[in-house]
């Protein structure tokens, strides 16, 4: 079975610090293929390895194991016990997270290229390994020496992109931000509280965005409305899914689905809702 088999067409990213093994439980039976933890999760896979012990067929993937944190050593001595434990039910994403949280940050491109080497030499096959890619030459690596990409904050203008850079093998399964709420005022409102820190502060993130069109004016401040709109789908569940399916149409295979809630508030009840206007079942 491919990658994108394995994974299914959408699976849900949310941060380490607010996945639990319950969590990972009821997101596996709503019929989600895939939990990809976020915000740089320990490269000793031992969260992922607890959640794949509470669950019993769901992925477990990294988005993203951070390159300046880890030694690619470790992480592969890590990814050889989860996945001797857990066979076939967990995927690596890695990447070069941002210059400004990273100390040491220099020369990305050829650290991760040389990353992805030690990882593979240590045992890290490259069906089980994905990059986070927004440039071209991230998305080439990720074609050429990974299973594929895993890019985060981007419209479906970028996947259409991506999916030319890719070509048609490689898996692509870009994040997404949702929030479920029809009034585009309120709904606008949460979203933008995610995208404007910390992300409209990393300069990966708005060079991205600026080679996509976006403006100056898109990119200051808190973001434009339709920045905001485009990064984060909002509106009742069959229109969230009409929107995130637009990546599917741009030549994504999976969505990485981010619900963005209250703070504090339970998430499942939002998969659940998403989840059968997701054709999910």
């Amino acid at each position: 079975m491919t990658e994108a088999g394995r994974l299914g067409r959408f699976g849900i990213w949310r941060s380490k610090s607010l996945v639990s093994p319950e969590l990972a439980a009821g997101i596996e039976r709503l019929g989600f293929g895939v939990l990809w933890l976020g915000s740089s999760p320990d490269g000793d896979l031992a969260q992922a390895e607890e959640l794949l012990g509470a669950t019993t067929g769901l992925t477990l993937a990294t988005s993203i194991v951070n390159m300046w944190l880890d030694q690619p050593q470790d992480v592969a001595r890590a990814f050889a016990r989860v996945e001797r434990r857990h066979p076939g039910r967990f995927l690596l994403g890695v990447g070069a997270g941002h210059r400004e949280q990273s100390q040491g940050y220099a020369r990305p491109y050829e650290t991760l290229a040389r990353y992805v080497d030690v990882l593979r030499a240590g045992g890290v096959p490259r069906d089980s390994l994905v990059l986070a890619a927004l440039g071209p030459k991230a998305l080439g690596l990720a074609r050429d020496r990974a299973a594929g990409a895993i890019p985060y904050l981007v419209p479906p203008e970028h996947t259409r992109r991506a999916r030319a850079v890719l070509g048609p093998g490689p898996l692509l399964a870009p994040e997404h931000m949702v929030v479920l709420d029809t009034d585009p005022a309120r709904a606008r409102a949460l979203g933008r509280t995610r995208v404007h820190r910390p992300y409209l502060g990393l300069v990966n993130y708005t060079s991205n965005l600026r080679r996509l069109g976006w403006s100056e004016q898109d990119l200051s401040g808190t973001g434009s409305d339709a920045l905001i709109d485009a990064l984060v789908a909002h509106g009742s569940p069959a229109e969230v899914a009409g929107q995130l399916t637009r990546h599917l149409d741009a030549g994504a295979d999976h969505v990485c689905v981010q619900l963005i809630t209250e703070a504090g508030a339970d998430p499942l009840p939002g998969y659940a809702a998403l989840a059968p206007a997701l054709g999910l079942s």
